[in-house]
């Protein structure tokens, strides 16, 4: 919507509407850990995040808008290491047993998501709902596959590969539920002290999806496995790049910060103009607040003296500067 007519017209203001739908998603995510899906407002999201609220409304519809499209990201997050994994080749169990791997050791890094994603997703609205209907219907098409290559003798019901499903999330659903106090959480949602391994859990389900296919052979042989080590790849999590400054930036001052970059050693009136902003007062006043914050410099003359000032990025500056860009390439 709003994001995709910026970034066409201007890849600058692009880049800073990427990054503030980027706040705004790690907020929700990290609101939802803390408070449960049910209880966090908009007003929770764009005060964890910095971002106004008519901004909020700029590029989401409401708050379960918002919840979705964290949804939708985790999800994603989720797809690039267990598609990969289960893609490798090998025999149905082979491949089924590197996806659950791959899944685990990403629940396992990103506590925070694999709640929105397994726990809070069922108390977010029907439309949550039908994003996890989908993605389980994905899931039971997998292990259908298991009919294939296992015994015509076993021939497990119509349902089975269903009832798995519904087993493992239920597991997963329990352990997540197990370690959700807010008080011994960290601040980044990613797991808990002394919160045990969900790479725990390969074994024991792995026996669950082999047994009804395969036979108890199969399944013991799963279940006696040692547990797989955490491999520590795979996707770099979002998480706001503007959390550990002093103060919080707004769009206008952040579009101004992209002009700085775009225009080096430029003087208030072009950085101005370049941002979009006609009131050169106004201009300056943000360029002030980005020198106090020490993300910009002036190489210029002495403004007292009528001479130009010449903007610049520091070395600060820059890192924010690059996290924008990388949000909107």
């Amino acid at each position: 919507m709003a994001v995709t007519t910026l970034r066409r017209s201007d890849p600058g203001r692009g880049r800073v509407a990427e990054l503030q739908k980027a706040r705004l998603l790690t907020a929700m995510v990290q609101e939802v850990s803390e408070r449960g899906a049910a209880n966090v407002s908009v007003g929770h999201v764009v005060g964890r995040s910095g971002v106004s609220r008519r901004t909020f409304y700029e590029i989401f519809n409401d708050r379960e808008d918002c919840f979705l499209a964290a949804f939708d990201e985790a999800l994603h997050n989720a797809a690039a290491v267990v598609v990969p994994a289960y893609g490798t080749g090998g025999a149905w169990q082979t491949r089924v047993r590197a996806g659950l791997t791959a899944l685990l050791g990403f629940l396992d890094r990103d506590r925070a998501a694999a709640r929105l994603l397994i726990v809070e997703s069922l108390g977010a609205g029907h439309q949550a709902l039908e994003r996890r209907r989908q993605v389980t219907v994905d899931l039971v098409g997998v292990l259908e596959l298991g009919r294939i290559e296992g015994s015509a003798k076993l021939d497990p019901p119509a349902l089975t590969a269903e009832a798995i499903v519904g087993g493992l999330l239920s597991v997963l659903h329990g352990r997540l539920v197990g370690g959700s106090d807010p008080e011994t959480r960290t601040t980044d949602g990613r797991g808990l002290a002394g919160e045990s391994s969900l790479l725990e859990l390969a074994g024991p389900l792995m026996g669950m999806i082999v047994l009804p296919y395969l036979g108890p052979v199969a399944a013991r042989k799963e279940i006696e496995r040692p547990t797989p080590k955490a491999t520590g790849t795979g996707p770099i999590l979002r998480s706001d790049p503007l959390q550990d400054l002093p103060m919080r930036l707004t769009y206008r001052t952040m579009r101004v910060l992209v002009s700085v970059a775009e225009n080096p050693g430029s003087s208030n009136r072009t950085i101005g103009e370049h941002a979009g902003i006609a009131d050169q007062g106004q201009a300056s006043k943000l360029l002030a607040r980005l020198h106090k914050l020490e993300l910009i410099e002036n190489r210029g003359g002495d403004p007292a003296r009528g001479e130009a000032n010449a903007w610049v990025l520091t070395m600060t500056g820059q890192q924010v500067h690059d996290s924008i860009a990388g949000l909107g390439g």
